[in-house]
């Protein structure tokens, strides 16, 4: 395929996307045209294997094949409304993969879609990751707000550390903060929470908050009272996982935080310095 052809091809698949509900989307009538399928009826065999494709990858397929209609012009200025599919970047790569892949159109759009697919791929783990590792900042802040209150109220560090255990056992149906991190494969010396899924992490969070909250608001005193209180507060959480049906202590270990906000960091150095680039160019 020729450079001309490539570029000509880039640029009429970027002008036929369309914004659908807030999604990027490309209409199935237009893809036919450009597949040269002369039948639509043909062109569905085409889309409902694709459609097979993303239920057998477990693909909710109303998310990605979205049923609409589309008018078309007919003699003397008359319209008509035809079937249409709303697509979106996925819809289309599956597409793609189940044309015929010796039409140059449908060469180019296989590897397009995916280029674009995995982008957006990209993009969303990007944004888990920085998600993660903002909740694991929110719950170091929340636990050094908690140590401060406890330690107004005449405990020490080892005071604060059994809290939190008995906590964590709350949280993870009677697992200790050792026993789960002997479960995930954790190092001795790091934290349970830096290899813990967002979720999680946000769980604590949420009940190491409750307990700092409570112990100002009943001004309560003492290992004993502020433990059964914390412990309290992470049933409660767990209370909820479980009716969602979550139970916390089988999700898997996460990457180690402190390797995902080195890769971000990473990231922001690489584009700030393409930017540098750029602005000397």
């Amino acid at each position: 395929m020729k450079k001309e052809q490539i570029q000509a091809l880039f640029e009429l698949f970027e002008s036929i996307c369309y914004e659908y509900k807030g999604i990027e989307c490309w209409s199935a009538r237009e893809l036919q045209q450009i597949f040269h399928y002369s039948d639509w009826r043909n062109f569905l065999k085409v889309i409902e294997k694709a459609k097979n494709a993303c239920e057998n990858a477990g693909i909710v397929v109303s998310d990605h094949f979205v049923e609409t209609n589309k008018m078309i012009a007919l003699a003397k200025g008359a319209q008509r409304e035809i079937d249409d599919f709303a697509l979106t970047r996925y819809a289309c790569y599956l597409i793609a993969q189940n044309g015929d892949p010796g039409k140059s159109e449908i060469a180019f759009a296989q590897t397009y879609f995916a280029v674009q697919t995995r982008k957006q791929e990209i993009i969303e783990q990007r944004l888990l990751d920085v998600d993660r590792v903002s909740a694991r900042g929110k719950l170091s802040k929340s636990e050094k707000k908690l140590s401060g209150i406890i330690y107004e109220r005449g405990l020490d560090e080892k005071g604060f550390a059994i809290i939190r255990s008995q906590g964590d056992k709350a949280l993870f149906g009677g697992f200790s903060t050792g026993d789960m991190k002997r479960k995930l494969a954790i190092p001795d010396n790091r934290p349970l929470a830096d290899f813990l899924p967002t979720l999680t992490i946000k769980a604590k969070d949420f009940a190491t908050e409750l307990t700092s909250h409570n112990v100002v608001e009943k001004d309560l005193k003492g290992e004993q009272s502020i433990s059964n209180e914390h412990i309290e507060n992470n049933k409660a959480v767990r209370k909820i996982l479980l009716e969602r049906g979550v139970r916390p202590e089988t999700l898997p270990p996460s990457e180690d935080v402190k390797k995902v906000q080195r890769k971000l960091e990473s990231d922001v150095k690489k584009i700030e310095k393409e930017a540098k680039k750029k602005t000397k160019q």
